[in-house]
């Protein structure tokens, strides 16, 4: 299996971007067709534990636009082949200065990159200020 096909990261890095635009936007629409609709879907975040696409559609639905705004730090993009791959990323809210983590997991179907998995929590450390070194 190739790992990290610089193409693929690529088009893995522009899927990640446009669901963080949509998080930012509170584009509810966009941010549900990139979950995969499925009920094997999970996203578990800082206060719910949601299986299923229909519940993490709810939920969208349902959360406020306010405190969206964020800073990314330490974003890493892995590939494995073509078709499977996973985002991490350390963030900061910035109204509130609050530090938390994010994990997806992604999927190509039917030529579209799809969350099949995604964990946020929220941290008790600062957010890091530089990049660790290379």
């Amino acid at each position: 299996m190739d790992i990290n096909i610089p193409s693929v990261v690529a088009q893995l890095n522009s899927a990640f971007e446009a669901y963080e635009r949509a998080l930012v936007a509170n584009d509810v629409e966009t941010l549900t067709a990139l979950f995969w609709d499925s009920g094997h879907t999970i996203r578990f975040g800082g206060g719910e534990n949601l299986f299923g696409a229909a519940e993490i559609a709810a939920y969208r639905q349902g959360r406020g636009s306010g405190d969206l705004d964020r800073d990314l730090a330490h974003t890493v993009i892995t590939t494995f082949g073509d078709d499977f791959g996973t985002a991490s990323t350390l963030f900061r809210r910035r109204s509130t200065g609050k530090t938390g983590r994010q994990m997806q997991t992604w999927a190509r179907m039917e030529g579209h990159w799809r969350i099949v998995a995604a964990h946020v929590s929220l941290l008790d450390f600062p957010f890091p200020e530089q990049e660790p070194p290379a």
